[in-house]
C-alpha cells in the first residue's frame, strides 16, 4: 500500500482524509492498516511517537463500526488529557463524513459532570486516560461489554506513570472476544508482561529498531559549570535564533527557575509542570501551540502526551538519569521528516553518564563550545535575514509616500543600519560580557572560591548574572550552597539536628527574616512544642533555613496551603 487510495478504506473516509492534505501512509500506517482491516489477531506495534499512530489504528475500525448501533465498540486508552483530546480531534476529522458514528473524550482536570452528560449522545468511540475511565465505570457511566477494539496508545508512557493497575482494571471490564492493540515506542518489561496477560497471540510490527534514534537529528553537548548553565542556555538561545523549542529539567522547582529566568531576560518563555493547576497547564499549552511563547521549559513527566510536530530545538538543562528517557526527549524534535537539534548542557562531573548515553543509545553527541559573543551576533543576522525572506507579511494600507528619502545611504549602508537598530541591545551586552567557550569548569583552579573571572568578578557567586546560580561551601554547583549577591556568607554550624531548606521567595518578593520566621512558626503551629529554627539566610531570588529534623514534613505539608503575599510558597530539602 503506497497511497491511501490502494487501500481498502471507504469512499467517506478516504474523502475526509483527502481533506486533509493525507496522500502516501508512513511505514507504520503501511503495515498496520491492512492487518487490522482484514485480521483478527491482536497487535503489538512498536514505532516511534509523531510517526502516524492515530491514524494507523483508526482508519480501519472506522470502516468497521457498526453505525446503527449506540453501544461503545472502540476504546482508545491513552496516558495524557492533551494527547487524548488530540486523538479525539483526529478521529473526529477521519469521521467528518460519517455523520452517524460520534466519539467523546473523558479525561481528568474537567467536569466528570459534563462529560458524563457528553455520553447521552451514544458514542461509539470513546478516548480517555486511564483514571478517569475508570470513575467513570465506577459512576456506571461508561458500559465496555460490547467493546470490538481495544487501543493501548504509548502503553510505555501509561506503565510508567503508574497507570498498571488502571489498566488491567479497565481491560476486565471489556470482553474476551475483543481485539487488542498496544502501540508503543518501547518495549519494557512492564509492557511485555501486560500483552502476555491481555493479549491473545498477538502479531507484531515493529517500525525501525525498538527505542530506535532518529537519524535526521543533530546531538550536541556543551560541559559548562552549574553556576554557568543559566547563562550558557541563554547564549545557545540566542545562537539559534527564530527556534521553536522544549527546554527540559528534572524538578518542578528548577523548571519554574529556569523559565523565570528566560522571561526575565525577554524571552517568549513559560513553565510546564506538576505544580500547575489543569487551567494554568491548558493555558500554556495554548500559548505553546499557538506560537505566542517558541520555549517551553518542563518536567519530563508534565511533557508526556505533548503533540508539537514543529520544533526546533530539544534543549536539555539536566540530564535524565534514564539513557531511553534521553531518546524520548530528543525524539519530539525531528518530527514529520524534518530536521531537529538535540543541545545538552553537561556539568564537568556528568562526563560518565555522557558515556553511559552514548554507549546505550549509538547517539554520535558532538562536544562543542559555547557560542561566542561574535557568534551569536553573526547568528541573529542570520535570523534575521532568515525571517525576512521566508516570512511572508501583508501589511494593510500601507503609505509608501510615509517613507523618507534614503537615497543619502546605499543599499549596504541602510541594510547595516537597520541591523544596527534591530540587534542594538543584544550586541551591546555581548560586547559587554566575557565570553563562556574559553572558560574551564570542574576542579580547575579557575572554578575555586574566591577566584575572580576575567571581569573582575569574584568566583564565590557574587555579581552572578543570571539571578539563579549558586554554590555550596566546597564551590561545587549545588543547591545546598549560598549565592548571597555580594556579601561573605557565615559558614552555617553543623548540626545533625537540623534540616535545610531551599525557599522559593526572596527580597525581590519583600520577603524578610521576621516574615520568614512568622511563616516557619504557622506551618508547625500543630505542634506542641515550639520548632528549633536555626540560620535564615534571604536572598535575592530565594531563601534557606534551618529546623529540627523531625519537623521536616510538617513544615512541607504545611507551606502549601499558605500565601506570602499572594505568591505560592515551595520548600524542597537542600541537598
Amino acid at each position: 500500500m503506497n497511497l491511501f487510495t490502494e487501500s481498502n478504506l471507504s469512499a467517506e473516509v478516504l474523502q475526509a482524509i483527502g481533506d486533509l492534505g493525507f496522500v502516501e501512509p508512513t511505514e507504520i500506517q503501511k503495515q498496520t492498516i491492512p492487518f487490522i482491516s482484514t485480521d483478527t489477531r491482536d497487535l503489538i506495534a512498536l514505532a516511534a511517537t509523531g510517526t502516524g499512530k492515530t491514524a494507523a489504528f483508526s482508519l480501519p475500525i472506522l470502516d468497521m463500526i457498526d453505525d446503527k448501533s449506540r453501544k461503545i465498540q472502540f476504546l482508545v486508552l491513552c496516558p495524557t488529557r492533551e494527547l487524548c483530546l488530540q486523538i479525539t480531534k483526529d478521529i473526529k476529522n477521519y469521521t467528518k463524513y460519517l455523520r452517524d458514528i460520534k466519539t467523546t473524550a473523558v479525561y481528568g482536570g474537567s467536569s466528570i459532570m459534563d462529560q458524563i452528560k457528553s455520553l447521552r449522545e451514544k458514542p461509539q468511540i470513546i478516548v480517555g486516560t486511564p483514571g478517569r475511565v475508570i470513575d467513570m465505570i465506577n459512576r456506571k457511566a461508561l458500559d465496555f461489554s460490547e467493546a470490538q477494539w481495544v487501543v493501548l496508545d504509548e502503553a510505555d508512557e501509561m506503565l510508567s506513570m503508574g497507570f498498571k493497575d488502571d489498566l488491567e482494571t479497565i481491560l476486565r471490564e471489556t470482553p474476551d472476544t475483543k481485539q487488542t492493540f498496544l502501540f508503543s515506542a518501547t518495549m519494557s518489561k512492564e509492557v511485555e508482561r501486560i500483552s502476555k496477560n491481555y493479549l491473545t497471540t498477538p502479531h507484531r510490527i515493529t517500525v525501525g529498531s525498538v527505542n530506535e534514534v532518529k537519524k535526521n537529528i543533530t546531538h550536541e553537548f556543551y560541559v559548562v559549570g552549574y553556576r554557568q548553565k543559566k547563562e550558557a542556555l541563554k547564549r545557545l538561545i540566542d545562537a539559534n535564533p527564530n527556534q521553536y523549542s522544549i527546554i527540559f529539567c528534572r524538578t518542578r522547582m528548577e523548571t519554574q527557575e529556569v523559565a523565570d529566568f528566560l522571561m526575565q531576560n525577554g524571552y517568549a518563555a513559560d513553565a510546564l509542570h506538576g505544580d500547575l493547576s489543569q487551567a494554568q497547564r491548558d493555558t500554556v499549552m495554548k500559548k505553546f501551540r499557538l506560537k505566542n511563547i517558541d520555549i517551553l521549559v518542563a518536567t519530563d513527566v508534565a511533557a508526556r502526551g505533548l503533540d508539537v510536530d514543529s520544533l526546533t530545538h530539544v534543549i536539555h538543562f539536566s540530564l535524565p538519569d534514564d539513557p531511553e528517557v534521553f531518546v524520548h526527549r530528543s525524539g519530539r524534535t525531528g518530527r514529520a521528516g524534518k530536521k531537529g537539534i538535540s543541545m545538552t548542557l553537561a556539568k564537568p562531573e556528568e562526563s560518565r553518564k555522557m558515556k553511559q548515553i552514548k554507549a546505550e543509545t549509538k547517539i554520535e553527541i558532538v562536544e562543542k563550545k559555547i557560542p561566542t559573543g561574535k557568534e551569536i551576533i553573526k547568528a541573529q543576522v542570520g535570523g534575521v535575514f532568515e525571517k525576512l525572506l521566508t516570512e511572508h507579511v501583508d501589511v494593510i494600507d500601507f503609505d509608501e509616500s510615509l517613507i523618507p528619502d534614503l537615497s543619502a545611504f546605499t543599499k549596504e549602508q541602510l541594510v547595516s543600519q537597520l541591523l544596527q537598530f534591530q540587534l542594538k541591545e543584544m550586541a551591546t551586552y555581548y560586547q559587554n560580557s566575557n565570553d563562556l567557550a574559553d572558560q574551564k569548569f570542574g576542579n580547575s583552579r579557575d572554578d575555586k572560591p574566591g577566584r575572580r573571572d576575567r571581569d573582575g568578578r569574584d568566583r564565590d557567586g557574587r555579581g552572578s548574572r543570571d539571578g539563579g546560580s549558586f554554590r555550596d561551601r566546597d564551590g561545587r554547583g549545588d543547591r545546598g550552597g549560598s549565592r548571597d549577591g555580594g556579601r561573605d556568607r557565615k559558614p552555617r554550624r553543623n548540626n545533625e539536628d537540623m534540616v535545610r531548606f531551599f525557599f522559593n521567595l526572596g527580597k525581590r518578593d519583600q520577603l524578610k527574616k521576621v516574615d520568614m520566621l512568622e511563616i516557619i512558626n504557622k506551618a508547625t503551629s500543630k505542634s506542641k512544642k515550639r520548632a528549633d529554627i536555626g540560620e535564615i539566610e534571604i536572598l535575592d531570588k530565594f531563601s534557606f533555613f534551618e529546623i529540627e529534623k523531625s519537623y521536616k514534613n510538617e513544615v512541607m505539608d504545611g507551606l502549601t496551603s499558605m500565601k506570602f503575599r499572594g505568591k505560592e510558597m515551595r520548600a524542597e530539602v537542600a541537598q
